[in-house]
Protein backbone atom coordinates (compact mmCIF):
# COMPACT_ATOMS: atom_id res chain seq x y z
CA UNK A 1 0.00 0.00 0.00
CA UNK A 2 1.25 3.47 -0.90
CA UNK A 3 0.12 6.88 0.28
CA UNK A 4 0.06 10.29 -1.41
CA UNK A 5 2.50 12.47 0.56
CA UNK A 6 2.93 16.09 -0.52
CA UNK A 7 5.44 17.06 2.15
CA UNK A 8 7.05 15.94 5.38
CA UNK A 9 9.10 18.06 7.74
CA UNK A 10 10.19 18.73 11.33
CA UNK A 11 8.84 21.77 13.15
CA UNK A 12 6.81 22.57 16.24
CA UNK A 13 3.14 21.87 16.69
CA UNK A 14 1.49 25.19 15.93
CA UNK A 15 -1.75 24.23 17.66
CA UNK A 16 -3.40 21.42 19.59
CA UNK A 17 -2.58 19.99 23.01
CA UNK A 18 1.11 19.81 22.16
CA UNK A 19 1.42 23.33 20.80
CA UNK A 20 5.01 24.48 21.04
CA UNK A 21 6.44 20.96 21.17
CA UNK A 22 8.58 19.48 18.42
CA UNK A 23 6.65 17.41 15.89
CA UNK A 24 7.28 15.59 12.65
CA UNK A 25 4.61 16.32 10.06
CA UNK A 26 3.35 14.10 7.26
CA UNK A 27 1.01 16.00 4.93
CA UNK A 28 -1.20 13.94 2.62
CA UNK A 29 -2.79 15.10 -0.63
CA UNK A 30 -6.48 15.67 -1.16
CA UNK A 31 -9.53 16.79 0.79
CA UNK A 32 -13.27 16.33 0.45
CA UNK A 33 -14.03 19.84 1.72
CA UNK A 34 -13.25 23.33 0.47
CA UNK A 35 -13.22 25.61 3.51
CA UNK A 36 -13.27 29.32 2.83
CA UNK A 37 -10.32 29.96 5.15
CA UNK A 38 -8.25 26.87 4.31
CA UNK A 39 -4.53 27.65 4.41
CA UNK A 40 -3.46 24.47 2.60
CA UNK A 41 -5.63 24.63 -0.51
CA UNK A 42 -2.56 23.88 -2.57
CA UNK A 43 -2.39 20.39 -1.01
CA UNK A 44 -5.99 19.71 -2.02
CA UNK A 45 -5.64 20.59 -5.71
CA UNK A 46 -6.26 17.77 -8.16
CA UNK A 47 -2.90 18.42 -9.83
CA UNK A 48 -0.81 18.80 -6.66
CA UNK A 49 2.63 17.22 -6.80
CA UNK A 50 2.94 14.29 -4.40
CA UNK A 51 5.14 11.28 -3.84
CA UNK A 52 3.81 7.75 -3.44
CA UNK A 53 5.28 6.44 -0.19
CA UNK A 54 4.91 3.09 1.56
CA UNK A 55 4.35 2.82 5.30
CA UNK A 56 7.95 1.66 5.62
CA UNK A 57 9.22 4.79 3.85
CA UNK A 58 7.05 7.04 6.00
CA UNK A 59 8.19 5.28 9.16
CA UNK A 60 11.85 5.53 8.17
CA UNK A 61 11.54 9.31 7.84
CA UNK A 62 9.77 9.56 11.19
CA UNK A 63 12.48 7.61 12.98
CA UNK A 64 15.26 9.50 11.23
CA UNK A 65 13.81 12.78 12.51
CA UNK A 66 14.21 11.61 16.11
CA UNK A 67 11.03 13.37 17.18
CA UNK A 68 8.43 11.70 19.42
CA UNK A 69 5.35 13.63 18.29
CA UNK A 70 4.04 12.76 14.84
CA UNK A 71 1.26 14.76 13.16
CA UNK A 72 -0.64 13.35 10.19
CA UNK A 73 -2.37 16.15 8.35
CA UNK A 74 -3.58 17.24 4.93
CA UNK A 75 -5.73 17.71 3.17
CA UNK A 76 -7.76 15.04 4.92
CA UNK A 77 -5.50 12.15 5.96
CA UNK A 78 -8.37 9.77 6.72
CA UNK A 79 -9.28 9.74 3.02
CA UNK A 80 -6.04 7.99 2.12
CA UNK A 81 -6.72 4.46 0.92
CA UNK A 82 -5.33 1.99 3.44
CA UNK A 83 -4.84 4.62 6.16
CA UNK A 84 -5.97 2.13 8.84
CA UNK A 85 -3.04 -0.10 7.91
CA UNK A 86 -0.61 2.79 8.33
CA UNK A 87 -2.13 3.76 11.68
CA UNK A 88 -1.95 0.20 13.00
CA UNK A 89 1.68 0.03 11.91
CA UNK A 90 2.63 3.30 13.62
CA UNK A 91 0.65 2.37 16.73
CA UNK A 92 3.06 -0.49 17.42
CA UNK A 93 5.94 1.88 18.17
CA UNK A 94 5.88 2.85 21.84
CA UNK A 95 8.44 5.59 21.22
CA UNK A 96 6.13 7.82 19.16
CA UNK A 97 2.74 9.44 19.67
CA UNK A 98 0.58 10.11 16.63
CA UNK A 99 -1.96 12.91 16.22
CA UNK A 100 -4.30 12.97 13.24
CA UNK A 101 -5.79 16.29 12.13
CA UNK A 102 -9.18 15.56 10.59
CA UNK A 103 -11.89 17.84 9.23
CA UNK A 104 -15.01 16.53 10.99
CA UNK A 105 -16.71 14.99 7.96
CA UNK A 106 -15.31 11.46 8.33
CA UNK A 107 -16.90 8.86 10.64
CA UNK A 108 -14.36 8.50 13.45
CA UNK A 109 -16.10 5.47 14.94
CA UNK A 110 -14.70 3.42 12.04
CA UNK A 111 -11.20 4.24 13.28
CA UNK A 112 -11.88 4.17 17.01
CA UNK A 113 -13.04 0.57 16.59
CA UNK A 114 -9.45 -0.38 15.73
CA UNK A 115 -8.43 0.11 19.36
CA UNK A 116 -5.33 2.23 18.77
CA UNK A 117 -3.30 2.90 21.91
CA UNK A 118 -1.04 5.77 20.89
CA UNK A 119 -3.10 7.57 18.26
CA UNK A 120 -5.26 10.60 19.05
CA UNK A 121 -7.59 12.63 16.85
CA UNK A 122 -7.78 16.41 16.57
CA UNK A 123 -11.11 17.01 14.88
CA UNK A 124 -12.36 20.31 13.51
CA UNK A 125 -15.97 21.32 13.60
CA UNK A 126 -16.53 23.59 10.63
CA UNK A 127 -18.78 26.50 11.52
CA UNK A 128 -20.83 28.72 9.22
CA UNK A 129 -17.88 30.85 8.12
CA UNK A 130 -16.16 27.82 6.62
CA UNK A 131 -19.09 27.29 4.20
CA UNK A 132 -18.70 23.56 4.94
CA UNK A 133 -20.83 23.11 8.05
CA UNK A 134 -23.41 21.00 6.19
CA UNK A 135 -20.74 18.31 5.75
CA UNK A 136 -20.06 17.81 9.46
CA UNK A 137 -20.68 14.28 10.78
CA UNK A 138 -22.43 15.02 14.07
CA UNK A 139 -22.14 11.46 15.41
CA UNK A 140 -18.43 12.16 15.83
CA UNK A 141 -19.21 14.08 19.01
CA UNK A 142 -19.91 10.77 20.73
CA UNK A 143 -16.84 9.08 19.22
CA UNK A 144 -14.36 11.53 20.74
CA UNK A 145 -12.61 10.59 24.00
CA UNK A 146 -10.41 12.22 26.61
CA UNK A 147 -7.36 11.63 24.43
CA UNK A 148 -8.88 13.60 21.55
CA UNK A 149 -9.29 17.27 20.68
CA UNK A 150 -12.30 19.06 19.26
CA UNK A 151 -11.29 22.32 17.61
CA UNK A 152 -13.71 25.08 16.66
CA UNK A 153 -12.24 27.55 14.17
CA UNK A 154 -13.91 30.89 14.89
CA UNK A 155 -14.38 33.62 12.29
CA UNK A 156 -17.11 35.79 13.91
CA UNK A 157 -18.79 36.58 17.25
CA UNK A 158 -21.94 34.85 15.97
CA UNK A 159 -20.04 31.59 15.76
CA UNK A 160 -19.01 31.88 19.40
CA UNK A 161 -22.67 31.68 20.41
CA UNK A 162 -23.06 28.58 18.28
CA UNK A 163 -20.04 26.94 19.89
CA UNK A 164 -21.48 27.50 23.37
CA UNK A 165 -24.70 25.80 22.28
CA UNK A 166 -22.91 22.80 20.77
CA UNK A 167 -20.70 22.32 23.81
CA UNK A 168 -23.74 22.42 26.07
CA UNK A 169 -26.13 20.33 23.96
CA UNK A 170 -23.62 17.52 23.35
CA UNK A 171 -22.12 17.66 26.85
CA UNK A 172 -18.62 17.92 25.47
CA UNK A 173 -16.72 19.48 28.38
CA UNK A 174 -15.93 16.16 30.07
CA UNK A 175 -15.77 14.14 26.86
CA UNK A 176 -12.70 15.60 25.12
CA UNK A 177 -10.38 18.60 25.02
CA UNK A 178 -12.00 21.68 23.44
CA UNK A 179 -10.05 24.41 21.66
CA UNK A 180 -11.30 27.70 20.22
CA UNK A 181 -9.03 28.94 17.46
CA UNK A 182 -9.51 32.30 15.70
CA UNK A 183 -9.34 32.42 11.91
CA UNK A 184 -6.17 34.38 11.27
CA UNK A 185 -7.07 38.03 10.67
CA UNK A 186 -10.85 37.54 11.03
CA UNK A 187 -11.50 37.87 14.76
CA UNK A 188 -9.40 39.12 17.65
CA UNK A 189 -8.40 36.51 20.25
CA UNK A 190 -9.51 38.94 22.96
CA UNK A 191 -13.10 38.64 21.73
CA UNK A 192 -12.92 34.89 22.27
CA UNK A 193 -11.46 35.28 25.75
CA UNK A 194 -14.15 37.81 26.72
CA UNK A 195 -16.84 35.42 25.45
CA UNK A 196 -15.37 32.53 27.44
CA UNK A 197 -15.48 34.66 30.59
CA UNK A 198 -19.03 35.85 29.95
CA UNK A 199 -20.29 32.30 29.36
CA UNK A 200 -18.09 30.78 32.11
CA UNK A 201 -16.73 28.24 29.64
CA UNK A 202 -14.61 26.25 32.05
CA UNK A 203 -12.75 23.38 30.41
CA UNK A 204 -12.36 25.26 27.10
CA UNK A 205 -9.11 26.78 25.81
CA UNK A 206 -8.34 29.55 23.38
CA UNK A 207 -5.71 28.43 20.88
CA UNK A 208 -3.53 30.63 18.68
CA UNK A 209 -1.67 29.26 15.65
CA UNK A 210 1.94 29.56 16.78
CA UNK A 211 3.37 28.78 13.35
CA UNK A 212 1.66 31.87 11.94
CA UNK A 213 3.17 34.00 14.69
CA UNK A 214 6.70 32.63 14.42
CA UNK A 215 6.86 32.42 10.61
CA UNK A 216 5.17 34.20 7.73
CA UNK A 217 1.49 33.11 7.77
CA UNK A 218 1.76 31.87 4.18
CA UNK A 219 5.04 29.97 4.56
CA UNK A 220 4.99 26.24 3.85
CA UNK A 221 6.87 23.46 5.55
CA UNK A 222 6.74 24.98 9.01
Amino acid sequence: MKYQVVESFSSINGEGLKAGELAYFIRFAGCNLNCSYCDTKWANAADVDFEWQTKAQIYKKIKAAGIKNVTLTGGEPLLQKGIKDLLSFLDQDEQIEVEIETNGSIDLALFKAQGYKRIAFTMDYKLEGSQMEAHMYLANFTALTKDDVLKFVISSPKELEQVAEIVRDYELIDRCHILLSPVYGKIEPLQIVDFMKAKQLNGVRVQLQLHKIIWNPDERGV
